[in-house]
């Protein structure tokens, strides 16, 4: 597909009153607005060239209704031991905490996972992945929405049969030959994510993009084909272009900066950048724990462009920034 770029993104009244002006239009159904198009190479084309999908809301992801302004929030239960993130909670009892914590703190989605796919992580099987988040999952699906973070089929079906309802795969269901036809039987709800190779050992060597955001976005394009081939529709599909995962500091600046390239696939979006190594190469925080400030800063950034979900680990200090962000750009009511 020809992917057209919209931007001079305009946000709150502003937006309102440019759509109502026929000077702009609005951005996956708002509340964002766009003033400009542009085509592959940078030339200017006619408010008119935008596709519907560009400027048509997506069905709500999960049934979720979002919110008046701010994305959704999902908090990361990492149940292993090795995440990148130091965060990472092996025993059961701890992450089955951590997720109430979580919600407690305005989590909408807990994505749970039981594989480190940080660059350079080694493989989990199947069954080790299952045993770590299962009854994880069983504990925190009661309460709300869980996603599986996962990118084996049958880890899937089994998280899906203890209670998890969305799919999240960092390899946008290409890992597995057998992930496509189980999403697609299932009728659940799924994020692909953009990753350049298939195995984190790799993902790092060789990174070289002309553009990053155009060819990730392509990417996602050809993914999605594949699910809707595969039988599962758009409307259940979110893309997430995969901060951190096969790209240089400057090219996840690029794909925050662009976000609203992937307004055009008609997907919800979603951004997970919290904690990641980046954030610390700029800022100098070593430790990923202590990279909050960066991460809600990231967080915010991607909420101004249209992402509609942030995946993140520090739940209670985003959310707490987008409620100040929304008051700002929206008005407060007593």
């Amino acid at each position: 597909m020809t992917l057209i770029e919209p931007h001079g993104l305009l946000d709150g009244p502003a937006a309102e009153a440019a759509i109502r002006e026929g000077l702009a239009l609005p951005l996956q159904g708002g509340p964002f607005a766009f003033t400009g198009l542009r085509d592959h190479a940078g030339a200017p084309l006619p408010l008119a060239a935008a596709p519907a999908a560009m400027t048509t809301s997506p069905p709500p992801f999960a049934g979720l209704a979002r919110h008046r302004f701010r994305p959704l929030v999902m908090g990361i239960v990492n149940c292993t031991p090795d995440s990148f993130s130091g965060d990472g909670r092996a025993a059961h009892a701890a992450a089955i905490a951590h997720g109430h914590a979580l919600r407690a703190e305005g989590a909408d989605i807990l994505d749970v996972g039981g594989e480190s796919t940080r660059p350079g992580a080694a493989p989990v099987t199947p069954e080790e992945e299952q045993a770590r988040i299962l009854p994880v999952i069983a504990a925190l699906a009661p309460g709300g929405p869980v996603s599986v973070d996962t990118r084996h089929a049958a880890t899937m079906g089994a998280a899906l049969a203890a209670g998890a309802s969305i799919v999240n795969d960092v390899s946008a269901l290409a890992h597995d030959p057998e992930s496509l036809a189980t999403v697609a039987a299932a009728g659940c709800p799924v994020v692909l994510m953009h990753m350049r190779t298939l195995d984190p050992r790799t993902m790092q060597q060789g990174v070289a993009y002309t553009d990053a955001a155009r060819e990730v976005a392509a990417h996602l394009a050809a993914r999605i084909a594949a699910c809707e081939a595969a039988g599962i529709p758009r409307a259940r599909i979110a893309v997430d272009p995969g901060i951190g995962f096969g790209k240089r500091v400057r090219d996840n600046l690029d794909l925050v900066a662009r976000l609203p390239l992937l307004a055009a696939l008609g997907c919800t979006i979603l951004v997970g950048a919290s904690r990641k190594g980046f954030i610390g190469r700029i800022t100098g925080v070593v430790e990923p724990s202590r990279r909050v400030a960066g991460s809600v800063a990231l967080a915010l950034e991607a909420a101004r462009r249209g992402a509609h979900i942030l995946r993140v680990h520090d739940v209670g200090a985003t959310v707490e920034a987008l409620k100040i962000q929304e008051a700002v750009t929206m008005g407060w009511t007593e």
